[in-house]
């Protein structure tokens, strides 16, 4: 493993585990307490963040975490009680700030940039809570670098027992287990160590010993790993078994050995308090980079044998792999030179080979899936601090936290559903609770954020039950603002799309979240940059909900192809409601609407794809050709195309750069792909295409 894999790993176990703790600070805080697992795992967390921390020698990192760790040793020994009610806020604000703190260091590590080394500020107010919790005078200074915590070399010794000097057994801990790493795969001491802080999660400091001693911090010590191996041993041979399943499921190791050192287990000897551990009961065995995979302590052994991490990187690679097979298993069962052959034996093979194509592509896209909890999840602390910041009381509901996008998506989405939460906390939310009440309302708000996949896309919601927009006050700044004629009279949904335009905000101040015209249109912007959309409803004195919906995957997609003229376009299969063969003589003339066509129970447009894409040849008569029923969002409405070509899997391309100066997304273009026979088709937005006939 190099050094890059390691500082990976690192990056993504501590950035992991911090997500973790928010989520049990936020928690506890709407409780006012911590419970005694909560506290248990946090000094877990930060017991790992430290470790590990050290290991990679960022000092001021393991500083902190040392002290954190040290706050919740106190509280763990005298439970919560020792934290008096009014000094909880405080830590609770402290733990959130130490979250800030070490996520923003960890942008730097990722940037490869120097970390902050003063933090004597941050130590102090830490220090100030273990004097309260200790009953202590407040100390009127930080402790001095050298008194605030050990090297980070010692840290960690000091925290890990006491091993002793040699590779060889003691009596004192009768069940060893010696462990061999793979040859040449370096850094044996580091590995080493990950061992032990693996070990560390399930048995007591006092109950386990490791040989040789300083593997943490020397790195002359991997030639002796790697010549005589190393050595853990335990007071008893359960310990021992479970630190075996460990071992077995760690990365590069070769073999290990179980040696006993004396005939029988000499009687158990009390830890001593200041090296307690959590009991193994609450702590199941494994390894760091397996539980930063596995989503956390709580995940069984068996589940985290069967996780890994792989880099988005792969994952990439893999999916374009897959779209270059799926095309190229089309240009083969498509192939011009079979035409007018009846192979049976070929035909067969070819669905065959379909089916597996089909399977394939499915694995690789569930490998892209994740739920969208964590970013969800992130937005209780944007709701926890603007109530703070605003003085609002609201409550934020979590709906569809399981629903699975494509990690490229879930990435790309955090920011638009951040400016939503925000800015129904900021402009939806009334800042009066007298307010609410005499409306009928809550005294405290609500903010729904949902998800729901809908088999093609996910659909997610952000609602608010505040005041709602004020079309007046909308349609007059619109006007202010040059986007607006104030001799139009504008629909209610027209003015709701103005909050959607650049630079647009109805705060006349600036302030901390809003006010300064961004948010709104950025969404729009990024949502569509996923080929999704997004639409605002709201009823004045009721609240606003904004949908987005957005693809599940923008990869490979199930089409229908269709002709008009000599063009081939394709239809995403989940906007096709039906298709119909019908006569001129069922088609209707409207004065607004224009050609109308009745389908089921309700009267619906009809959008000739020859006119409006100018296209030369194809079918003028609707007898001559097809209906075909399309759904996209709140519109429905009918293309009439020439004939249906077939369903075709497809892999979705982008058009070059320079073709979208020319604003084609606008005209119903939301990409192309590479059909079997080397030709190019089109691939249509029925949303946009609808949108661009209406003007």
């Amino acid at each position: 493993m190099s050094n890059n894999d390691i500082l990976d790993m690192y990056i993504y176990e501590t950035n992991t585990l911090l997500e973790q703790l928010e989520s049990i600070v936020l928690d506890a805080e709407k409780e006012n307490t911590f419970s005694q697992d909560n506290v248990n795992e946090i000094f877990r967390i930060m017991h790992t963040i430290k470790g590990s921390s050290a290991m990679m020698e960022f000092d001021t990192l393991a500083r902190v975490s040392h002290r954190i760790e040290d706050m919740f040793f106190l509280i763990r020994e005298g439970t919560m009680s020792v934290v008096k009610d009014e000094d909880r806020p405080a830590l609770f604000d402290v733990m959130l700030h130490s979250v800030d703190y070490f996520r923003e260091e960890m942008e730097k590590v990722e940037a490869e940039q120097p970390l902050n080394e003063d933090v004597d500020s941050f130590l102090g107010n830490i220090n100030s809570l273990i004097a309260k919790i200790k009953g202590e005078e407040i100390p009127a200074e930080p402790a001095p670098k050298e008194a605030a915590a050990p090297a980070p070399a010692q840290e960690a010794a000091s925290a890990a027992p006491v091993p002793a000097q040699t590779t060889e057994g003691s009596a004192e801990f009768p069940y060893g287990l010696r462990v061999f790493f793979d040859e040449g795969c370096g850094m044996e001491n580091l590995r080493a160590f990950m061992l032990v802080t693996s070990v560390q999660g399930f048995c007591a400091d006092a109950d386990f010993a490791y040989q040789p001693a300083g593997v943490e911090s020397d790195a002359s010590l991997s030639d002796t790993v790697i010549e005589h191996g190393f050595l853990l041993q335990f007071r008893s041979d359960a310990d021992r078994a479970r630190a075996v399943t460990i071992v077995m499921t760690a990365g590069s190791v070769h073999s290990y050995e179980e040696e006993n050192f004396v005939p029988a287990p000499p009687p158990p000897v009390e830890p001593a308090p200041a090296q307690e551990a959590a009991p193994a009961a609450q702590k199941p065995p494994a390894a760091p980079a397996a539980q930063a995979a596995g989503g956390g302590a709580q995940q069984h052994q068996g589940q985290k044998e069967s996780l890994i991490s792989v880099g988005l990187s792969k994952l990439d690679q893999l999916s374009a792999i897959v779209g270059e097979i799926v095309i190229t298993e089309a240009m083969v069962t498509g192939s011009p030179d079979l035409k007018g052959l009846h192979l049976d034996a070929f035909s067969k093979s070819a669905r065959q080979l379909r089916k597996l194509t089909d399977e394939l592509q499915d694995v690789s896209m569930s490998l892209r899936m994740i739920p969208v909890s964590n970013t969800f999840q992130k937005m209780n602390r944007i709701v926890r601090d603007m109530c703070k910041k605003l003085n609002k009381q609201v409550k934020l509901t979590l709906v569809g936290e399981d629903t699975e996008v494509d990690k490229t998506i879930v990435d790309s989405i955090g920011d638009p559903i951040m400016h939503m939460v925000r800015n129904s906390m900021d402009h939806g939310i009334e800042e009066n609770v007298q307010d609410r009440i005499d409306a009928g309302k809550d005294p405290v708000g609500e903010i729904l954020l949902s998800a729901q996949d809908t088999g093609s896309e996910v659909i997610i919601q952000i609602s608010d039950d505040g005041a709602g927009v004020n079309d007046e006050a909308v349609l007059a700044k619109a006007i202010r603002n040059g986007i607006a004629s104030p001799d139009v009279e504008y629909s209610h949904k027209e003015i709701l799309n103005f909050l959607m335009a650049p630079g647009f905000s109805t705060n006349a101040q600036v302030t901390e979240f809003s006010g300064r015209g961004v948010g709104m249109d950025v969404v729009k912007s990024g949502v569509e940059s996923l080929g999704g959309s997004v639409s605002i409803t709201s009823e004045q004195g009721k609240g606003m909900t904004t949908i987005m919906r957005i693809p599940l995957t923008m990869a490979i997609m199930d089409g229908m192809e269709v002709s008009v003229g000599d063009s081939i376009f394709t239809i995403p299969i989940n906007n096709i409601r039906s298709s119909i063969k019908t006569t001129e003589e069922a088609i209707l003339h409207d004065s607004v609407n224009g050609e109308m066509v009745k389908m089921l129970d309700g009267y619906y447009p009809v959008i000739r794809a020859r006119d409006f894409y100018n296209l030369p040849g194809g079918a003028e008569k609707i007898d001559d050709g097809v209906l075909m029923w399309l759904e996209s969002g709140d519109c429905s409405y009918c293309l009439f195309v020439d004939e249906l070509l077939g369903e075709q899997q497809i892999v979705v391309k982008p058009l070059p750069a320079y073709v979208n100066n020319f604003d084609i997304k606008n005209y119903g273009i939301t990409g192309c792909s590479i059909l079997g026979d080397g030709n190019i088709s089109i691939i249509l937005d029925a949303g946009d295409l609808y949108k661009a006939t209406r003007g």
